[in-house]
């Protein structure tokens, strides 16, 4: 008797498992029966035909084999009848647990206590009924190692082989490759189920073709887009929905890796205009073998374009600085109408921050995850301004971008728009703008196609819109349609409770935006600078204390209306007002830019036409414009 024998025997004694006892000590039947064959289901369905190609060896010579669970429990018998209704009269059925702990030492018992391959005959049978049989067992064993199973073939002992158990592992280990192949398979159709979901619940259409233009794969947005069964797609050739594949077709043999391009597509019933990014999709040898192409609407790639052109608002209400009763009463009420449909005109003078409330308003709004785009009436020409706020078509005039080019309302949709300067708006633009206000559509330039949008319009002006009226300036009309939500914005001489708070905010954000410590001012200055007027507002404050920055040694004296400003810098006098000393400033960049004013404005950060309208104010050469103007365009 080998060792493990030895061991369960002594096991079995001390357990007190009778000898003479032929029955299993633990059988279950009925519905917790089923629960285990069903816990086994893979298992029993992978077994059985192994168990069958094991059994066909040993057909015929009073052979049976069985399949247990990893506690012993039976869950499968196949073999010959004569000896299957003895093992049967011994309640060796499904639901028997032929573990060491119920009926003593035997094969199935031995591979599930030690995990090894086991040939357990006559006598080494703890129980004596069980001497008249060998019995042959090998652990089924998952991908991780852990015992899950055990098959056993068991016969008379005079019929055994040297063999038997060799044929029986070799059916364990094909269950387990078999289990194996099974659990791939699986992995593999739920990674496949999850890519099919996810590309078809996609919003884009995706659709991958070969380079002769055949159509290999789509999801149901290419469906429809197009408004044709997957069936007729897939008889149709690349080119036969695209319009100039052709001429995308040649731009990928260039090695360009990917496309954006707005085409025309031609569905079944109409031809539409998509937006399409294309990638080529090479072999390992870096061959060009399929093509991939993302179709997405025009309205979904002006989203994006609008956050690409800074269509984003960056403020909020909780940077709007300052205490002041009416300033605070009147961000209540923005909040309020922030979420309206409702235009909205806000006006003030020039410099108190009504670009800002814009956006505010915005990013309180229903809409602040949408495009927020900023559009100054006064500073396009007056023939370019109907082609940035609608748009035009293809050809529709000299110069025109090829496939057109949306205008600021199609980028905006969804969003807001701010129409700033609306004042300065042109009398036949005013005409339009009524229109698309009126009926929420839109026209480009060279189109007879109406665009539906859904977009909220912001204007703002600094002008008194009434007086522009009479003067015949303005549409009385479209005034009462922009005027629907007025808000006012004080000037800051209106506001002086919040003028030291103003200071204290710029002086910290400029000191640390151009890294210069912050000057310190006494009380008699502050207190002066508090009673000034401020004729620029919030703008001229910012512009000031930027100034007193960049000066790093200061010291302002102080008589009634004048700033004096003493400083290390020979290009300033000492007596200087407010406007005399933003003049030399502007002076100083434009020299310091070369006269290229649009690189002076950007460093004023101010826009070019507010930096034309100071050098008007302040009587500058016009020559510096035109050099201006001569430098900008031997840049280009």
């Amino acid at each position: 008797m080998n060792k493990l024998v030895q061991l369960s025997h002594e096991r079995c004694i001390s357990k007190g498992i009778v000898q003479d006892n032929p029955f299993s000590s633990k059988i279950i039947e009925g519905e917790e029966l089923k629960q285990v064959l069903d816990i086994n289901k893979e298992l029993i369905q992978i077994a059985a035909p192994f168990m069958n190609h094991l059994y066909d060896f040993v057909k015929g010579s009073g052979f049976f084999s069985l399949l247990c669970d990893s506690e012993g429990c039976i869950l499968n018998s196949i073999g010959d009848e004569n000896i299957l209704s003895e093992a049967e009269k011994l309640k060796m059925i499904k639901g028997a647990y032929m573990d060491e702990i119920h009926i003593g030492t035997n094969a199935m018992s031995v591979a599930i206590s030690e995990k090894v391959p086991v040939q357990i005959s006559g006598e080494e049978h703890f129980i004596s009924v069980y001497h008249k049989w060998t019995c042959c067992a090998a652990p089924i064993r998952d991908s991780f190692g852990s015992t899950i199973g055990i098959i056993d073939l068991t016969g008379y002992v005079g019929n055994v082989h040297k063999h038997t158990l060799g044929m029986v592992v070799a059916a364990a280990n094909a269950i387990e490759k078999m289990l194996q192949i099974n659990k791939y398979n699986k992995m593999l159709q739920l990674s496949n189920k999850r890519l099919e979901t996810t590309f078809h619940s996609i919003s884009s259409g995706i659709l991958t073709c070969d380079m002769m233009g055949n159509i290999i794969s789509m999801n149901k947005q290419v469906i429809r887009i197009l408004g044709y069964s997957e069936l007729d797609i897939r008889k149709m050739k690349i080119y036969d929905f695209i319009e100039n594949w052709s001429d995308i077709e040649s731009r990928i043999d260039d090695n360009v890796n990917v496309i954006n391009e707005d085409t025309y597509i031609k569905g079944r019933w109409n031809k539409l205009q998509y937006t399409l990014t294309i990638y080529p999709i090479y072999d390992s040898s870096m061959k060009l073998h399929e093509i991939t192409l993302l179709i997405n609407e025009l309205k979904f790639s002006r989203k994006i374009a609008g956050k690409i052109l800074g269509g984003q608002a960056v403020y909020t209400f909780d940077e709007v600085i300052g205490k002041n009763k009416n300033l605070m009463q009147t961000i209540d009420y923005a909040k309020k109408i922030a979420s309206s449909r409702s235009t909205v005109l806000i006006t003030g003078e020039s410099g108190t921050g009504k670009e800002v409330f814009a956006q505010a308003i915005h990013n309180y709004s229903n809409r602040k995850n949408e495009a927020f785009i900023a559009l100054n009436c006064g500073a396009i020409p007056r023939t370019l301004i109907e082609s940035e706020l609608f748009g035009y078509e293809d050809g529709s005039f000299t110069g025109a971008k090829k496939g057109g080019n949306a205008g600021k309302f199609e980028i905006a949709e969804g969003g807001t728009i701010f129409l700033d300067e609306i004042g300065e708006m042109p009398i036949d633009m005013q005409t339009k703008l009524l229109r698309v206000i009126e009926e929420g559509k839109i026209t480009r330039i060279g189109s007879s196609k109406t665009i539906p949008i859904d977009v909220r319009i912001i204007a703002a002006t600094n002008k008194d819109l009434k007086k522009e009226i009479e003067r015949g300036n303005f549409r009385k009309d479209l005034y009462y349609r922009l005027h629907v939500l007025p808000i006012y914005l004080p000037p800051l001489r209106e506001r002086k409770d919040d003028i030291e708070e103003l200071i204290n905010y710029y002086m910290k954000k400029t000191s640390e935006k151009l890294n210069k410590k912050e000057i310190k001012l006494t009380e008699e200055h502050m207190r002066y600078l508090i009673e000034y007027d401020w004729p620029g507002n919030v703008r001229e404050l910012e512009n000031v204390v930027e100034l007193m920055i960049n000066s790093e040694e200061i010291r302002l004296e102080f008589s009634e209306k004048t700033i004096r400003i003493q400083e290390t810098y020979d290009s300033f006098t000492p007596d200087l007002s407010l406007d005399a000393i933003e003049k030399q400033h502007i002076m100083r960049i434009i020299n310091d830019s070369k006269g290229n004013l649009t690189l002076a404005a950007k460093v004023l950060n101010i826009g070019r036409n507010t930096l034309y309208r100071k050098m008007e104010k302040y009587h500058l050469d016009r020559s510096i414009i035109e050099r201006s103007s001569e430098i900008e365009r031997g840049l280009e």
